[in-house]
């Protein structure tokens, strides 16, 4: 038999955290094995329980949902899962960068909750389409000062050792490789890349790990990082 998927529940409300109990005690494939009200406990229990999946809000007290990702993130605790009320483009960039693994408003159905921990349990990125389109939109917009004749996409010149590395890395990915990274970073999912390409759902699933471990690559959220920086794919996209 398989082993439950150990999830940590951090908020500072113990009625929201109770909720968040109820509804995953109902589930046969997960067990909670904490709990914490603040950053700083959450960052303990982390450490302590070594938890496969944390579902962490972004405002509490002592430390903030943030700073407590990066530092659960740092020591490998365990995979963050965000949780606002809040639908706010600098929490989710904020999130990502500090290294977590989804982004999921509080509102979300219990359906979809669960769904999450089992996505980003088996290592995938919890961002809709919709998401990982916004964090294209957004690295343009915060990149596009900084590139001028000379640079590259990322604003590093061409020819530089950053750029000599990405480009290694990319010729490691067979055509069919790449041409699924450009779909993936443009926000689509694994059906529709399917779709798109006239391939199975198990075989684009394939090449998708394939790209990951081919780039050293964590999730779809750094491939999709990968594809802008290493002009896979363009704003124009």
């Amino acid at each position: 038999m398989t082993a439950p998927l150990r999830v940590l529940l951090v908020d500072d409300q113990r009625l929201v955290r109770s909720g968040f109990a109820m509804i995953l005690s109902a589930e046969d494939d997960i067990e909670v094995v904490g709990e914490a009200a603040n950053g700083q406990e959450a960052v303990a229990a982390a450490v302590e329980h070594r938890p496969d999946v944390i579902l962490l809000v972004v405002l509490m007290p002592v430390l903030d949902g943030i700073a407590a990702t990066r530092e659960v993130v740092l020591a490998d605790a365990g995979k963050v899962i965000i949780l606002t009320t809040f639908d706010r483009d600098d929490y989710l960039f904020a999130a990502l960068d500090a290294g977590a693994s989804g982004f999921l408003l509080k509102n979300a159905d219990p359906d979809h909750l669960v769904s999450a921990i089992r996505a980003v349990a088996e290592g995938h990125a919890l961002l809709s389409p919709e998401v990982t389109r916004r964090v294209i939109e957004q690295m343009t917009t915060g990149r596009a000062a900084a590139t001028s004749p000379g640079l590259g996409s990322a604003g590093c010149p061409v020819g530089s050792a950053e750029a000599r590395e990405r480009d290694k890395r990319l010729a490691r990915l067979t055509d069919r490789e790449r041409e699924v990274l450009g779909l993936l970073a443009q926000g689509l999912s694994n059906a529709e890349i399917a779709g798109t390409l006239f391939l199975g759902e198990a075989t684009v699933k394939t090449h998708v790990s394939s790209c990951l471990a081919k780039l050293h690559l964590r999730d779809r959220v750094q491939a999709v990082v990968f594809a802008y920086e290493a002009g896979v794919i363009r704003p124009a996209s």
